[in-house]
């Protein structure tokens, strides 16, 4: 498609902005996330107008507004902190290492644990662990995609988890 208007996007949004409020919807089951991915959806298709495929259109902003609604919900799920009772304690599944932090290990043991992490762990998690920045911000900082971001982000934290757990269960950890 040739470089689309700002009209002709404008009508595009109008067109379909419920499609993709309702597929966000569906797959977040929040209304405010649902609407927060339907402008995060509109902006990414607005940076990419040109890549349209003519006669597509509603195929291609569906596929981007799932794509947004799996990336928060993975997101969220990696950095969602366990609340005592939670659900997935009881089922037995170890809590987020960010839990393992706030149950008893020091801010230097963690520094170190993640220090210790090997490349390209390492700056995302201190990134985005020990400096709070979001994985859009790391991404940024570091010249990756944001979606290698969240990837590594997960895979550091299973690997802190592993070795705060294991640190913990040989009695290296108070």
């Amino acid at each position: 498609m040739a470089s689309m208007t700002k009209e002709a996007f404008s009508l595009l949004v109008e067109q379909y902005e419920h499609l993709v409020y309702t597929i966000c919807f569906q797959l977040v089951r929040d209304a405010a996330a649902a609407e927060d991915l339907t402008q995060e959806t509109f902006l990414s298709a607005y940076l990419h107008r040109d890549a349209i495929p003519t006669g597509y259109e509603r195929q291609w902003l569906g596929r981007i507004a799932a794509n947004k609604a799996k990336d928060h919900l993975q997101s969220a799920w990696s950095r969602r902190a366990v609340l005592p009772g939670d659900e997935a304690l009881a089922a037995g599944l170890s809590p987020p290492a960010e839990e393992l932090a706030l149950s008893g290990l020091g801010e230097a043991d963690i520094r170190a644990a993640i220090e210790a992490l090997r490349e390209p762990y390492r700056p995302v998690c201190r990134l985005c662990l020990l400096e709070e920045r979001s994985p859009e911000e790391a991404a940024l900082a570091l010249g990756r995609p944001v979606k290698t971001i969240h990837t590594q982000l997960a895979r550091g934290k299973r690997l802190l988890r592993e070795r705060l757990e294991g640190r913990e269960q040989h009695g290296d950890l108070p």
